[in-house]
């Protein structure tokens, strides 16, 4: 008979629901206390507010994929909510709203097994990121104008023809926990009216001629030229580049549950899984509060999956407003850079990312890759039996090259600077399944595993890219591996970009007896669609397109849509059939 959890409310140990006070040190108390029982607990909230500042919430050395690989600038974590070499743990919010306060991870699982983290809102009091609408645009005596409206908790000041963004002043110190000026350093732009959002230059700080605070968050920007602006009732989302914290963060602990949360923001990264096992991902809304002002839910992705084996199972989430991709899955290509002995290898981080942490662990097996064709080397794989290299929690070692031993002597075609190497044994089964993408300006989903995939039921309404991407990087992102048996099933594609699905991995040498890719099915799903191409493969064998249904969103009466349906490159055993068009298009291969 299972062990009855013991209960830790957070409330017992002075945390305050009245969000009066700083909740932060009576929370991380009760954390260490549960810590302590050596048996099962759930770590309980209750209905209120709860104020976290970062001064007093537990700090860790830790380094995590693809955020600011080995600076040191930025290696200190600060975590809200952290488990840490616990086992058997429910974090049961009942509730609660959690309102985070600067920078940190609002909560963690690291080293840790059957952790469910349940029933809480979370936010942040001042987003990294900044919405501005235009509430208001046009001409006066010659001059180009607009207004801007700034949500609550981005605070700002004029200095003359610049302005400010102080984010939040910390009261500890009495400085801003971040800051930057005008346009910050990158942009999105997000048209409530149309529901899509998308990459672009910022025109709101160009040929300023005088800034005004109107007071109640109104600034009046007057430019130089008398062009008149043509964006009213836009938002521009802007934000600094730097990912120093992850949002969330599970490294190196499994059957991690998430579920029925809302997270209406993730401070400068999203939730990042990263070498760990059986991560479920539940009936978690990533959407921003509509009583906030704001429409950005995230600094960058939503969900960043790792190097993590087992099974992950994304169901039943709403994906409304990140600044990246809301769900990436794959592995971690690290490229030979030395040789030192037979059996032993230098492997190196290509990315400046990620970096820091343990790739390999002895035990795992490891496949070889050439960088040219992205195929398996001919020699086959090895198993690894040492690895010296970072532990991800300090700095005593070099932070992007490891070194690593096998049980065999290596072939000759293993090569340093042309071979990657990808370890396979931390590769997931994945179901992504009744889930919602709204306002994405990227991808919708990501996925590199060699293990079986399942995406089906879901929604993509208006993605700024492709809906679905499947790559296999060792020249840019270095993001690993092949697929072998995905399926894309009763999908709805609504008002999609070009491609609505793209395979495209990063090899050079295109060779059909090669490809990187096999056995992709796509099936009963629903495209409504515009003038653009469905698929765009390359490198595949086994593609299958069937029992699909395409509709023009611009209605039956338009002329024949001119874009071929289907682009495929070095690929073979193309099978498209049983497809139901509503008009005539051209299906060009």
């Amino acid at each position: 008979m299972a062990s009855v959890p013991e209960l830790v409310d957070v409330v017992a140990f002075g945390a305050d629901p009245t969000g009066r006070t700083d909740s932060a040190p009576a929370v991380a108390a009760a954390f260490r206390h549960a810590k302590t029982l050596g048996r099962p607990v759930r770590i309980v909230f209750s209905e209120g507010t709860f104020q976290l500042y970062p001064e007093q919430a537990e700090t860790r050395e830790l380094y995590v994929s693809n955020t600011v690989g080995a600076d040191q600038r930025y290696r200190d974590k600060k975590i809200g909510l952290l488990v840490e070499d616990m086992h058997d743990v429910i974090v049961d919010g009942r509730g609660a709203k959690l309102v985070y306060h600067g920078l940190q991870t609002a909560f963690a699982a690291i080293r840790s097994t059957d952790v469910t983290f349940t029933n809480f809102s979370f936010d942040y009091a001042a987003p990294k990121v900044v919405d501005v609408t235009v509430a208001d645009a046009g001409v006066t005596d010659g001059r180009a104008y607009r207004i801007l409206s700034v949500p609550a908790g981005s605070p700002y000041e004029v200095n003359g023809t610049h302005l400010t963004w102080l984010g939040e002043i910390s009261p500890a110190t009495g400085t801003p926990y971040w800051s930057g000026t005008d346009g910050l350093e990158y942009t999105q732009i997000h048209d409530p009216a149309a529901q899509r959002t998308w990459r672009d230059d910022n025109p709101l700080f160009t040929d300023v001629a005088g800034l005004l605070d109107l007071g109640d968050g109104q600034i009046r920007i007057d430019y130089a030229t008398a062009a008149r602006p043509d964006d009213a009732g836009l938002v521009y989302q802007m934000r600094l580049i730097e990912r120093e914290e992850p949002g969330a963060f599970i490294w190196e602990s499994s059957n991690v549950i998430l579920r029925s949360i809302d997270a209406h923001y993730l401070q400068t990264f999203g939730v990042v899984g990263q070498f760990s096992e059986n991560i479920t991902i539940d009936q978690v809304n990533f959407t921003p509060d509509p009583a906030s002002g704001r429409t950005t839910a995230s600094f960058a992705d939503f969900v960043q999956l790792s190097g993590i084996k087992g099974d992950i199972t994304i169901t039943d989430c709403v994906f409304d407003g990140p600044h990246d991709d809301p769900i990436n899955i794959h592995g971690t290509y690290l490229e030979v850079v030395g040789i030192p002995s037979p059996d032993t290898l230098t492997l190196g981080y290509e990315h400046p990312q990620t970096a820091g942490f343990p790739q390999f662990y002895p035990g795992d097996e490891v496949e070889f890759v050439d960088k040219l064709t992205m195929s398996p080397l001919e020699s086959g794989r090895a198993v690894v039996v040492a690895v010296d290299g970072p532990s991800g929690m300090d700095h005593a070692k070099p932070l992007t090259t490891m070194t690593v031993t096998f049980d065999r002597p290596l072939p000759d075609d293993v090569e340093i600077g042309n071979t990657v190497a990808e370890n396979i044994t931390y590769t997931p089964s994945v179901v992504i399944s009744g889930n919602v993408f709204r306002n994405v300006p990227t991808r919708g989903v990501l996925v590199t595993t060699r293990k079986p995939v399942l995406i089906t039921g879901n929604r993509f309404e208006a993605m700024s890219m492709a809906s679905i991407f499947i790559s296999a990087d060792a020249y840019q992102w270095y993001e690993s591996g092949s697929v072998t048996d995905v399926t894309i099933r009763g999908n709805s594609f609504i008002r999609p970009a070009d491609p609505v699905i793209l395979v495209e991995p990063t090899n050079r040498d295109v060779d059909p007896a090669k490809p990187v890719h096999r056995n992709i099915t796509v099936t009963e799903n629903t495209f409504d669609v515009g003038d653009l191409t469905l698929v765009n493969a390359k490198s595949v064998a086994g593609f299958h397109f069937t029992t699909n249904t395409i509709r023009p969103i611009d209605g039956p009466g338009r002329p024949p849509y001119t874009a071929p349906l289907f682009v495929f490159t070095g690929s073979t055993d193309i099978q498209i059939a049983d497809n139901s068009y509503s008009h005539q298009t051209s299906e060009g291969q």
